[in-house]
């Protein structure tokens, strides 16, 4: 995968390199992994591609409950310019609609974990929330919550309250990003549930083309979400989960004080991950992933 493209690079993500195409945007997937907000000089082979492929996935399985800006995954449905660079892009890129990005990351949680267990923990809330007392560690919440953050370029995302969003998109356009938000996360957690998986949380990024509400970025893949084994499942634990989370551990047990720059991965840890980004995909879309 060459560094970048002979094409208008916009600003780097942490793991995507994005392209402007005029009217669209071209996201290509690298292997790079990120951990405690720092990217890490040891790749995943074939996370890219699990994430872009996933992502289409789930674009075409929701499209009926709100639009994106998926155009085509598919290098060989792209313009001619891109078609050039087929083997760099194959199974990796998206071209998509471009869009007014709003900054807010949208977080729907259906189990009490991460950072929502942590503020439980403490004060008893979840995601500023009044919730039930008594929940454990992994809990499922008797609803989804709707518990956006703020979209940092750099540092970690902070908490928003409802009213915050309302004051920094407007009232409507909040209410459209709740509902769409939970309508994604309720079907695809049921469709997953029936293939074993259960979707803790997710995040979703939206954009307005003109008026239209879209999803952007990528969707339910393991880096925007929390992907547990259902017959695997227990209350009042930790779950196993198909992420990074060998990535963590590793990093968490080596004795780095989590500030660039980041150690490089054992290759056990490199092909456990990989291994479990693959099985995620595969339980999900049900074939293999596509190289």
């Amino acid at each position: 995968m060459p560094a970048t493209l002979e094409l208008p690079l916009l600003p780097r993500g942490k793991v995507r390199d994005i392209y402007d195409l005029g009217e669209h945007v071209l996201l290509v997937a690298t292997d790079r992994i990120s951990a405690f907000d720092v990217v890490l000089p040891t790749p995943i082979p074939g996370k890219g591609a699990v994430l872009t492929q996933m992502s289409a996935f789930w674009f075409g399985q929701t499209e009926h409950l709100v639009p994106n800006h998926l155009v085509a995954a598919d290098v060989d449905a792209m313009p001619p310019e891109l078609r050039r660079h087929a083997d760099a892009l194959r199974g990796r890129a998206m071209l998509g609609r471009k869009a007014r990005r709003l900054d807010v990351e949208c977080v729907a949680r259906g189990y009490l974990a991460g950072s929502g267990w942590a503020e439980y923990r403490r004060a008893g809330t979840i995601g500023g929330q009044s919730a039930p007392a008594g929940l454990q560690e992994s809990s499922e919440l008797p609803e989804p919550l709707f518990t956006p953050t703020t979209k940092a370029e750099s540092g970690h995302d902070q908490p928003m309250s409802f009213a915050d969003v309302e004051a920094l998109v407007g009232r409507e356009l909040a209410a459209r990003l709740r509902d769409a938000t939970l309508a994604v996360y309720g079907w695809a957690r049921a469709f997953a549930r029936e293939r074993g998986i259960i979707i803790a949380d997710t995040k979703l990024e939206f954009g307005l083309v003109g008026d239209q509400l879209i999803v952007i970025d990528e969707l339910l893949t393991p880096d925007s979400s929390r992907f547990w084994p259902a017959d695997q499942y227990r209350v009042g634990q930790g779950q196993p989960s198909f992420d990074k989370q060998y990535v963590r551990d590793f990093l968490e047990g080596s004795g780095w004080d989590k500030q660039p720059p980041a150690p490089e991965l054992p290759p056990e840890v490199v092909e456990r991950t990989s291994q479990k980004y693959r099985q995620a995909y595969r339980r999900l879309v049900g074939r293999e992933l596509g190289l």
